[in-house]
C-alpha cells in the first residue's frame, strides 16, 4: 500500500510527530514563555507574530497550548497505560483461571463498566484532590474495566490452542504457560484498543481541566485553556476555539493513526 496516496493519515502523523516534539522539547516550537506576558497588547487577534493571539494577561495563547501538550497528554498517556496494566492483569488471571475466580472478578468488572467514566473520574478527583495526577488515576480506572474484558475474551480464545496445550504437554507450568504462550498471544487486541483509548483518554483528561479539577493556573492544561477563554467569548473567540481545535486535531490524529494500525487502510 502506497502511505501517500492517504493524506489524512499522512496529516494526522505529522500532528502527533508535532504532538510529541511538543511534550518532550517545547520549546522547539513556541516562540515565547508562556507565563510572561509578551508586551501590552492583550486579547490581541491571531496574527503572524501570535498565532493563536494574546489572552487577557497578554500572554501568548500558541506557546501556552504548546507547553499544554505536556501535561494534558501525561495525564491521558499515564491514564490509559494504568488501565491497561490493571485491566490486563485482571482479564489474564480471570480467563486463564476461570471457575470461581472469574465469576467474582468479572461481577466486580460489570460494576466498573456500569458507572460512567467521567463520573468515576470526578470521584476519584474528589477523593484524592486536584490535579494532573488524580484525572489520570480516575480515567485510568474508568477504562481498566473494558481492558479487563478484551483480555479476557483473548485469553478464552488462546489458552485452547494447540500451542498452548503442547506447552502443557511438555511440562510447562502455569506462569510459564500464561507468561510465555498465552499473554504474547492475547495482548494484540487490548494494544489495539489502548490506542483509540487514548483518543477517548485525551477528551476525558481535557473535559475534568475544563471543569477546573486539573492542574491549577497559571498551568496552561488544554482543558483549562478552553475554559479560560469562557468569559471573553464574545471579545476574543480565539482564546477558547483555538485550543479547542487543537485538542480536535490531536485526538482525530491518534484515531486515524489507531485505526490504520489497526488494519483499517
Amino acid at each position: 500500500m502506497n502511505i501517500l496516496r492517504k493524506p489524512g493519515l499522512i496529516l494526522s502523523v505529522l500532528m502527533l510527530a508535532a504532538t510529541v516534539v511538543a511534550m518532550i522539547a517545547p520549546q522547539l516550537i513556541a516562540p515565547y514563555d508562556p507565563f510572561d506576558s509578551v508586551g501590552s497588547l492583550r486579547l490581541a487577534p491571531p496574527s503572524a507574530e501570535h498565532l493563536f493571539g494574546t489572552d487577557h494577561l497578554a500572554r501568548d495563547v500558541f506557546s501556552r497550548v504548546v507547553y499544554g501538550a505536556q501535561l494534558s497528554l501525561s495525564a491521558a498517556g499515564l491514564a490509559v497505560l494504568g488501565g491497561v496494566v490493571v485491566g490486563s492483569i485482571v482479564g489474564l488471571v480471570c480467563g486463564y483461571l476461570g471457575g470461581v475466580v472469574d465469576a467474582i472478578a468479572m461481577r466486580f468488572v460489570d460494576v466498573l463498566i456500569a458507572i460512567p467514566g467521567i463520573l468515576l473520574a470526578l470521584i476519584v478527583v474528589a477523593t484524592l484532590g486536584f490535579g494532573p495526577l488524580s484525572i489520570a488515576l480516575g480515567v485510568g480506572l474508568g477504562t481498566a474495566g473494558s481492558f479487563a474484558r478484551v483480555m479476557r475474551s483473548a485469553v478464552l480464545r488462546v489458552r485452547g490452542e494447540e500451542y498452548v496445550e503442547a506447552a502443557r504437554t511438555l511440562g510447562a507450568r502455569g506462569p510459564a504457560v500464561l507468561f510465555g504462550h498465552v499473554l504474547p498471544n492475547a495482548a494484540r487486541p487490548v494494544v489495539a484498543m489502548a490506542a483509540l483509548e487514548l483518543a477517548v483518554a485525551i477528551l476525558s483528561v481535557s473535559a475534568l481541566s475544563f471543569l477546573g479539577f486539573g492542574a491549577q493556573p497559571p498551568a496552561p492544561e488544554w482543558g483549562a485553556l478552553v475554559s479560560a477563554g469562557r468569559d471573553f467569548v464574545a471579545t476574543a473567540p480565539w482564546l477558547s476555539l483555538l485550543p479547542g481545535v487543537v485538542i480536535l486535531a490531536v485526538v482525530l490524529s491518534v484515531n486515524r493513526v489507531s485505526r490504520f494500525l489497526g488494519g483499517d487502510r
